[in-house]
């Protein structure tokens, strides 16, 4: 995939570059790196985001030290104490995501998993029923029931009439009156479930800016729209919401329980974050013309390394060019939406849980990864004035409503995932796993000749490196 979606594309890439360059310029910019991060209207912004990964990355660091030392238990050599994890193993071809190897390392395998999707079976849930499920939990929050053409617009099911449906879940707003709807191939899962609520957030905040003149029915930023549907999903996926749909029996919470259940979440959404911001770190490289040509496979399996952790499964050459295999990098995407969404989000719940009484900042025993927002009308009505105002106001006013903060800060997320640290950093030094590794990168010509592209260095938990240098 890489060879024949990425490598193929390296003229077709320089020729991109260039009018990249020549649209930044037309509209006064200095390149596409300043006209994209221009859409946030905030000059601090990278600023934010390199004080956001000094407070991340510890926590990564003890979360990969674990991974590694697990994944090494079942194939030895070919992951080495000390160096960055061979990607294929991590259950994504883009190792953005690491949630399908939960399984083989579960921190506690002999606690029973909710086992969700087996019992929505044994339920006969439909995809109407889920959506009808994640509709009744907004309209718990105060907001309206939706509108009949929801209902009369949407493919909640993948048609079975033969033609050819894209079945990635997609919210769409035809702006008209309140003409939205769905389209999804929805299966009888527990993904599919969190993913419907996920979906229905854009919805809802759709139907909430549908009043602003339709240059500000968008988002207050591009991650606003994201984050709005992953909050929500953050309630509807814990066990509490879980016992009160009748989907988990004799729910009791307990620390092995709680541990599991945030390595999972971790798994998904901070595994992610270094994945997303060397994505776009090197694509303003490439628009700053801070690379060379001969370097754009070099650079980016650099970044990628210095950022995540990881190599790729087999070497890559100068000659290679990978990064666009990804489609966000082909489609000019900006990924950044993505980030500021997997940080805005836990600062959104963080807030709406202490609103809804769901989670006391200054009690130990107050955990903000088991709150549940269903029911609460005060957390609702925040979210409604927030995200009825679309892009009609800058972003920061935004997310002043909710949060009472101006800026973007990962400190919600790391106190969502507190307790899951505290035991990594006990679990790790117990096994003797090393925290951080050593650059193994080198840039190689398949001719022979090699080039290395900065020194070996070992990142260790008392050193911060910033995530974007190079």
């Amino acid at each position: 995939w890489y060879d024949l979606a990425g490598t193929a594309t390296r003229k077709d890439l320089e020729t991109y570059l260039q009018l990249n360059k020549e649209a930044a310029n037309l509209n006064n910019f200095t390149s596409g790196a300043e006209m994209w991060l221009n859409d946030y209207e905030d000059d601090t912004l990278e600023v934010q985001l390199e004080n956001i990964f000094e407070e991340i990355r510890p926590f990564y660091l003890q979360l990969h030290a674990y991974v590694r030392h697990s994944l090494k238990q079942t194939y030895g050599e070919e992951i080495s104490e000390d160096g960055p994890i061979p990607m294929h193993l991590l259950g994504n071809m883009w190792a953005q995501s690491w949630v399908n190897i939960y399984d083989q390392t579960t921190p506690y395998p002999n606690k029973q998993s909710k086992g969700l999707t087996k019992e929505m079976l044994a339920q006969n849930y439909t995809a109407l029923k889920m959506f009808k499920l994640a509709e009744e939990f907004y309209v718990s929050l105060n907001m309206s029931a939706l509108p009949q053409a929801f209902w009369e617009l949407s493919y909640i099911e993948k048609p079975t009439d033969g033609r050819e449906f894209i079945c990635h879940g997609f919210a769409n707003d035809f702006f008209k009156n309140s003409d939205v709807a769905i389209k999804m191939c929805t299966r009888i899962s527990a993904e599919s479930f969190f993913t419907v609520f996920h979906e229905m957030g854009h919805i809802y905040y759709y139907l909430l800016y549908k009043n602003q003149p339709i240059a500000y029915r968008d988002g207050a930023n591009h991650g606003f729209h994201e984050a709005v549907g992953d909050v929500f999903a953050l309630s509807a996926s814990t066990s509490k919401h879980m016992h009160k749909i009748g989907l988990l029996k004799n729910y009791e919470p307990d620390e092995e329980t709680r541990v599991n259940e945030l390595y999972r979440t971790a798994l998904r959404k901070v595994a992610f974050l270094p994945f997303s911001y060397s994505l776009d770190q090197y694509r303003w490289a490439l628009f700053r013309g801070e690379v060379k040509s001969d370097e754009y496979n070099c650079k980016f399996w650099q970044m990628r390394e210095s950022a995540s952790g990881i190599k790729p499964p087999v070497q890559r050459y100068k000659e290679d060019f990978d990064a666009p295999a990804k489609y966000h990098v082909s489609a000019d995407v900006e990924y950044l939406r993505y980030l500021v969404a997997h940080i805005l989000q836990f600062q959104f719940h963080k807030s709406a849980c202490i609103l809804a009484g769901e989670y006391d900042p200054n009690n130990p025993n107050s955990y903000l990864s088991e709150c549940d927002i269903y029911q609460s009308t005060k957390a609702g009505n925040a979210f409604k004035e927030m995200l009825s105002m679309g892009l009609s106001k800058p972003w920061p006013d935004a997310l002043e409503i909710l949060t009472g903060q101006r800026t973007m800060s990962a400190s919600a997320l790391m106190e969502y995932f507190k307790p899951l640290q505290d035991w990594l950093e006990k679990k790790n030094k117990e096994t003797g796993a090393q925290v951080g590794w050593k650059s193994e990168f080198k840039c190689l010509s398949k001719s022979g000749a090699e080039k290395p592209i900065g020194a070996g260095i070992i990142i260790v938990l008392f050193v911060t490196i910033c995530v974007g240098m190079v």
